[in-house]
C-alpha cells in the first residue's frame, strides 16, 4: 500500500498542505495522513502513518523537510520504517529507499538539509545579536503582563481562574503568574 504523509508548520499554510495532498494523491497514495504542526511539536499523524504501515508498504512524502526535523530524527524514522519492512519515497528528490542508491542519496541529502538548517539558525542568532547591540531588538512583547490590571480586576470581581482565562484569552499559566505578583 502507498501511504502518504503531508505536513505544514502552521495552520495558516492551507495552500501548502493542499499542494502536498494533491501531489501525494497524484503519486497513487491510497491512505493519506495530514497535519499542521511544527516539526518540533508532537506529530500525531506521522506516528499514525508509521503505525499504520505494514511490511511491503511505501511511505511517501513530498519533501524531506516535511518528514524529519534533523538527521537523528530522520535516521530514527527510517530505521523504524526499515524494521517494519516499509520503504520511503520522497517525491521532490525522486528517491526511493528500496534501492541502495536511494538509501545513499537520501542520507547525503539529509546531511545537507541539516547543515542548511544549522547555518540558517546561526545567521539568525548573529542577526539578533547585532540588532540587540544596536538597541533595535527588544524580544517578544509581554502580551499577558500588559493586561495585568484587567486580570486582577476580574479576580477582584470574584471570577475564577478558568473564567478569567476564558474572558481574556490569556493562558492559565500567565493568569496564575500575574496573580502571584
Amino acid at each position: 500500500m502507498r501511504i502518504g504523509y503531508a505536513r505544514t508548520s502552521t495552520t495558516e499554510q492551507h495552500a501548502g498542505l493542499e499542494a502536498q495532498q494533491r501531489d501525494l494523491t497524484n503519486a497513487g497514495v491510497e491512505k493519506l495522513f495530514s497535519e499542521q504542526v511544527s516539526s518540533v511539536a508532537k506529530r500525531d499523524q506521522l506516528e499514525a502513518a508509521i503505525d499504520f504501515a505494514r511490511e511491503g508498504d511505501t511511505l511517501i512524502v513530498t519533501k524531506l523537510d516535511r518528514l524529519a526535523r534533523s538527521i537523528p530524527d530522520f535516521v530514527n524514522i527510517t530505521e523504524r520504517l526499515k524494521a517494519k519492512g516499509v520503504t520511503l519515497k520522497i517525491l521532490a528528490m525522486d528517491l526511493d529507499t528500496s534501492s541502495p542508491t536511494g538509501k545513499l542519496i537520501l542520507n547525503v541529502m539529509g546531511s545537507v538539509a541539516q547543515f542548511e538548517r544549522e547555518m540558517m539558525l546561526e545567521r539568525q542568532r548573529e542577526g539578533i545579536a547585532k540588532a540587540k547591540g544596536e538597541g533595535k531588538y527588544k524580544g517578544r512583547a509581554p502580551t499577558a503582563r500588559a493586561r495585568s490590571a484587567e486580570v486582577l480586576a476580574l479576580r477582584e470581581q470574584g471570577k475564577t481562574i478558568a473564567q478569567i482565562v476564558e474572558d481574556t484569552g490569556i493562558s492559565r499559566a500567565s493568569v496564575v503568574r500575574i496573580m502571584r505578583t
